[in-house]
């Protein structure tokens, strides 16, 4: 099998080199090809998502990803902006299901932002939508306001757009995850103000009939905004729209403890998937050091769960990150008083011995 390594910009080439330090200690029999994107990209070959770039991906199992973008391609047409290269791969892969689980470790319930009780145990997954909504809707632009009360001026606009077809396969793949869980889904919508989001409820109250087992409720999504920080652990899967469901998982990511923690995985129709952290390319510490590759570590292990059948592999590394968790160790981000802080580096490191351990030890036992 083979993984292509877009590690990307800012801090995604420091934290890419963990997870792929981490890969490696499994000696499994898959080869890594690594290529540019992104800012980087932009530089070498004047374009954030190269055609070579772009045939690696797709020639890949899967696509290990670490992140784009940096203040100084700001002022770069849009289509240019290093941040169109994951919207271009999401795009060209078919990556229509984003998994963001959110678990708040034992060893960080005080490195939360909320109270200790509202968060220990929290295991949630967000499932959002990707290809669809404002993001990539049609019209959208500049023009002359053709009417209102500022008629005659410059506006811009968006259009959010969503197909039956977009809303039906995202509601079948919460019904099936909530199948190997809690057997809950929470539809976040806006169907009291938006015409886009009632059309969305409807299609997923009628899937839902063909899911008798799976709980279903519908919440607005300033409700579900609210209810994450009140009583977080009261949802099991929610699913929801491509932009609702960026503003969510970006707030879920702080009740575990650290936005450096949250990994993700994109997946098409046939579980081929892009996996990434879910925090930015952070170009303020890039070169420091100080970058949290756990959620990158965690989204090399859902990669292996995921795309490449090797759950085996996956849990390995989700035990050995609770074992440097329960061992003190933290990045800048996650610490507090009393634990030891590490570098990008040292974390990494730690969780190449804890996995190298178990292995030995498996050897030695078996």
């Amino acid at each position: 099998m083979k993984i292509a390594v877009l590690p990307g910009d800012g801090i995604g080439t420091e934290i890419v080199a963990e997870a792929v330090k981490v890969l490696k200690v499994l000696d499994l029999s898959f080869e890594m090809e690594h290529a540019l994107v992104g800012g980087a990209a932009y530089e070498a070959h004047g374009h954030p998502l190269p055609e070579s770039t772009l045939k690696l991906a797709k020639d890949a199992d899967a696509v290990l990803f670490g992140a784009v973008g940096d203040w100084k391609f700001d002022k770069l047409e849009r289509a240019l902006r290093p941040e169109q290269a994951i919207l271009g791969l999401r795009k060209n892969l078919q990556l229509f299901a984003n998994f963001r689980p959110a678990i708040c470790y034992e060893e960080l319930t005080h490195a939360s932002s909320l109270k200790p009780e509202l968060v220990a145990g929290l295991d949630i997954l967000i499932i959002r939508e990707l290809t669809g909504d404002i993001y990539f809707g049609q019209p959208r632009g500049r023009r002359l306001s053709p009417d209102g009360a500022f008629e005659g001026q410059t506006e811009a606009f968006d259009t959010m757009r969503y197909s039956r077809p977009e809303i039906e396969r995202i509601a079948h793949v919460a019904f099936q995850a909530a199948r190997k869980r809690g057997k809950r889904v929470t539809s976040v919508d806006k169907a009291n103000v938006l015409e886009t989001f009632q059309f969305w409820k409807d299609i997923v109250t009628e899937i839902h009939a063909q899911y008798p087992d799976v709980e279903l409720d519908h919440m607005y999504v300033d409700n579900a905004a609210m209810q994450l920080v009140k009583a977080p652990k009261k949802f099991d899967v929610l699913v929801t729209g491509n932009m609702f469901g960026d503003i969510l998982s970006d707030e879920a990511a702080m009740l575990t403890g650290s936005i450096g923690m949250l990994p993700s995985a994109s997946l098409d129709a046939n579980n081929k998937g892009l996996y990434e952290p879910s925090h930015g390319s952070a170009p303020d510490i890039a070169g420091k050091g100080i970058a949290n590759p756990l959620a990158t570590i965690l989204s090399a292990a859902m990669m292996l769960r995921y795309s490449l059948a090797q759950p085996e592999a996956a849990d390995r590394i989700e035990s050995a990150v609770k074992h440097v968790l329960a061992s003190g160790l933290r990045t800048g981000d996650i610490w507090s008083e009393g634990t030891t802080r590490v570098g990008t580096r040292e974390m990494g490191d730690a969780v190449v011995a804890a996995i190298s351990k178990t292995i030995t030890k498996t050897i030695t036992t078996s």
